[in-house]
């Protein structure tokens, strides 16, 4: 089994699971990707689309012994898990992608904006729905970049929350990031925010505080920035990128900004996936870390209804 991290995470972010998996006997991989962690970080932030990171991982894979793996991606690292056995089927038997429904035309603003429910986000109040934070960096990256580098840690914690019911079905202030000039808008710099031990091993969160100390996010958040070149690159894989492997798609119940319930976000996905099991969690984005448990036993069940 192949864990890929998204953003801002590191393979750290799957220790209850690989812990859990490794006990029953699989061998667990969760590599830092590139610009994470202990990953290499090009400056170029051409070199952080989906091709590369997907180059990265079938060269990992061959490392590895090259048998067709279970793969299993969060946000961003569902991204390449999607785009990787779209691309590369033979090197999976199975794929797990949670949070982050699989797009067949890549998980970019041409994609995602159409499918904005427009009953919350208003076209003319809110043109980019809750991806307006997803716009700022394209159009605002250095800003964008050195808000969070001002207070590692703080930005850190801010981001990893769980999730609130109260607020769910309301706008998300992901939505209005451009108006209010960033992610904390004039203050420029996260608020004092003491990281959840819920959610994060007090020891992990160092080690993620620290990985990021060292880069900066400009490299993680250079993700953003090749959405011309991923959907050139999901448009050229086979069956026009439809999956014919098992998928399980966790779905957050509280995601606001991903969940694929009473909104357009999973057609594509259900369209394009043959064999695809969905399931929910009572959590938000973050589900490896706030649903730890009831995560790896949604995996377990899949793993053993499909004899994978």
């Amino acid at each position: 089994m192949i864990f890929l991290h998204g953003w801002p995470e590191i393979g750290l972010v799957w220790r209850a699971q690989v812990e859990s998996f490794a006990a029953e006997g699989w061998h667990c991989v969760a590599p830092d990707l590139r610009g994470f962690g202990s990953s290499s970080a090009p400056a170029a932030s051409d070199t952080y689309a989906n091709e590369q990171v997907v180059a990265d991982m079938a060269e990992l894979h061959e490392h590895l012994g090259g048998k067709p793996a279970i793969w299993v991606g969060h946000d961003w690292g569902s991204c390449t898990v999607g785009a990787l056995v779209a691309h590369e089927p033979k090197r999976s038997r199975g794929a797990v992608l949670i949070s982050v429904p699989y797009f067949p035309d890549a998980n970019a603003l041409p994609t995602l904006v159409p499918l904005v429910d427009r009953k919350i986000y208003p076209a003319d109040q809110y043109p980019d729905g809750q991806w307006d934070y997803y716009r700022y960096y394209t159009t605002h990256f250095s800003n964008a970049v050195a808000d969070l580098d001002a207070d590692i840690p703080a930005s850190l914690a801010s981001v990893f929350k769980p999730g609130d019911p109260t607020s769910f079905g309301k706008v998300l202030p992901s939505a209005s990031v451009t108006r209010n000039g960033g992610r904390f808008g004039a203050a420029h710099h996260a608020p004092p925010t003491q990281p959840d031990p819920a959610l994060w091993p007090p020891a992990d969160f160092d080690v993620l505080v620290k990985s990021f100390a060292a880069h900066g996010f400009r490299s993680a958040c250079a993700w953003y920035l090749n959405d011309g070149a991923n959907v050139d690159y999901a448009r050229k894989a086979p069956n026009n990128g439809r999956l014919s492997q098992p998928v399980l798609f966790i779905n957050g119940e509280l995601d606001q900004i991903n969940s694929i319930n009473g909104n357009q976000m999973g057609d594509p996905m259900r369209a394009a996936c043959s064999d695809l099991t969905v399931t929910n969690l009572r959590g938000a984005h973050w589900l490896p870390l706030e649903c730890k448990v009831e995560l790896t036993n949604a995996i377990r069940t899949w793993l053993q209804t499909k004899q994978l």
